[in-house]
């Protein structure tokens, strides 16, 4: 190596400078080097979990989790067991894997462990102040109260078919369905899964939970305000919050804008009665925490955001790699088409439409969405950060007799939920989407589904009404404990009014394998390309 240099370095090879040039240039190497040699030869604390071996020093293991975080763990698990610690760019993250480690983490004390601490510097810069992860958790439990009193099923009923005839108009009217206008049912037509459902997310979710105004302000003002805020939703702001960048700043104008949007929508309710509105604005305006103090416009704004940013990456997501898996399986395709059929076929031949009683009693769809969720499940890690001094319960890792792994104050911790859906220990096929194997009420998939559920267990109120605890599930793809999903129930009647009307119109194929997840993004999408090609299923 000393001669590569020897022609760009004055004077003597054994000067001084000569030396300090070298030792200079091969700094780098030397420090991972010397990293790498104390990893292995320094003492060891038998009571903290296992650190990962990585080569550079802060950056960690940042590499390999970011680029496939599922295999990563698999290996370290292999490797390390259960409990485990990575270091992603100076953060000592504590990995708890399988159904244990999934209580272990979403069913982790409130004195000992914190969501707010762990996503605020991420959420609030998006979502606002005063919501979410930027108040104590108590705070926050009050307001998915108030979000899940606008959840109701009287509401359910009115999405339903506002949903459909989104998605009927999508289909008549977006440039990727010209081919569908046609009314051949002979031609065939492609369409990018991805980029359609999420416009179609937004479409439907505006048109529901966030009320008429949004839904007419869908134009292209409103759609450049909303991907600048969504530009500052990304890994990078997660593990950088306060970056001098360019799209940090239209974050940030993105956001007051998008919060002025929604204050001025309250104030232009005032002079008008909007209780019979099925809208979360309408409902989120009469709620008041428990000390008699009414949610502010400012507050129900950022609540607003919050619904729109979570739901439409969440959503859109599942229904693309539903789209994706059904255009491959043109079987399950045709037999969820006749369970349409089955249900709502009318005298003259044509397909009626739904209603909320009957969409939630469809086993074929319900399987597609569970199945979808469970083989891509929209968030693969759920963090928290460690307030306080966690010992690690012994049936989750033993690290020898008359010992506990402690987890220190400032770590992290992290489950891995996807994990747990992909793990071949539990599911047979395990990487395969078969929605089959929801039907065998005996099998693995119900009884997982049944402990997530857990209909008929103890129920825990956290503050937002009573729910089931779910953490000791393998399937987990709405998270578990005081911070479970509270849009869980709109969520299903969302995908299954948008695949259920797809369906119905559409026959579909792939010309390529379904595409790879991307973990580069906070929500696992698939890669690009994701086009389907489509034809009309029948003539109207």
């Amino acid at each position: 190596m000393l001669s590569t240099f020897e022609g760009f370095i004055p004077g003597d090879r054994y000067s001084p400078l000569y030396i300090l040039t070298i030792v200079v240039i091969n700094l780098p190497i030397i420090t991972i080097l010397l990293h790498g040699l104390w990893q292995v030869v320094s003492p060891k604390d038998p009571n903290v979990p296992p650190v990962v071996f990585h080569w550079i020093p802060i950056f960690g293991s940042a590499a390999q989790y970011g680029h496939d975080p599922i295999n990563f763990f698999f290996k370290c698990r292999e490797k390390y067991g259960d409990v485990f610690t990575f270091i992603l760019f100076g953060r000592k993250m504590t990995v708890a894997l399988g159904p244990k480690g999934n209580h272990f983490v979403t069913g982790g004390k409130l004195s000992e462990v914190s969501a707010e601490e762990a996503y605020t510097h991420l959420t609030t810069p998006v979502f606002g102040k005063d919501v979410v992860y930027d108040v104590p958790n108590h705070i926050l439990m009050e307001q998915k109260r108030f979000v899940k009193f606008g959840l109701s099923v009287e509401n359910f009923r009115a999405y339903v078919g506002l949903i459909e005839d989104e998605v009927e108009t999508y289909l008549n009217n977006d440039p990727s369905f010209t081919v569908y206008g046609l009314g051949d049912i002979n031609e065939w037509g492609s369409f990018n899964a991805l980029k359609c459902m999420q416009e179609l997310t937004i479409f439907t979710a505006s048109r529901t939970l966030q009320g008429k105004e949004v839904r007419a302000s869908l134009d292209k003002s409103f759609a450049d305000l909303y991907n600048d805020l969504d530009g500052g939703f990304t890994p990078l702001n997660f593990l950088f919050p306060n970056l001098p960048l360019e799209s940090y700043r239209k974050r940030d104008r993105a956001q007051k804008a998008m919060s002025d949007f929604y204050v001025q929508i309250q104030e232009n309710r005032k002079d008008e009665d909007h209780s019979h509105d099925h809208d979360m604005l309408a409902a989120l305006a009469s709620q008041k925490y428990k000390d008699g103090t009414p949610l502010t416009e400012r507050q129900i704004a950022h609540i607003m955001i919050a619904l729109l940013m979570a739901g439409q990456h969440t959503s859109s997501a599942t229904a693309s790699w539903a789209l994706l898996h059904l255009a491959d399986r043109p079987d399950i395709a045709d037999a969820l088409y006749e369970e349409q059929v089955k249900h709502f076929s009318t005298p003259d031949g044509k397909l009626r439409a739904m209603t909320y009683e009957e969409l939630k009693d469809l086993p074929l769809l319900d399987s597609v969405i569970r199945e979808t969720l469970r083989v891509h499940p929209p968030i693969h890690s759920i963090i928290r950060k460690v307030i306080k001094d966690v010992p690690v319960p012994g049936s989750l890792a033993n690290p020898g007799p008359d010992l506990t792994y402690i987890v220190p104050k400032g770590h992290y911790i992290l489950s891995c939920p996807a994990l747990s859906q992909a793990d071949p220990a539990v599911w047979r096929d395990a990487n395969k989407w078969d929605p089959l194997r929801w039907s065998d009420p005996e099998g693995v998939a119900a009884q997982a589904f049944k402990t997530y559920d857990d209909a008929t267990g103890e129920k825990v109120d956290y503050g937002f009404g009573a729910v089931s605890k779910g953490t000791e599930s393998p399937y987990q793809p709405f998270g578990a404990g005081r911070h479970r999903c509270i849009g869980e129930q709109f969520a299903y009647v969302q995908l299954g009014v948008v695949l259920s009307t797809i369906v119905r119109r559409l026959e579909m194929k792939l010309d390529t394998p379904i595409p790879s997840p991307d973990f580069h993004t906070m929500i696992t999408l698939p890669k690009k390309p994701c086009n389907i090609r489509y034809r009309r299923r029948n003539f109207d």
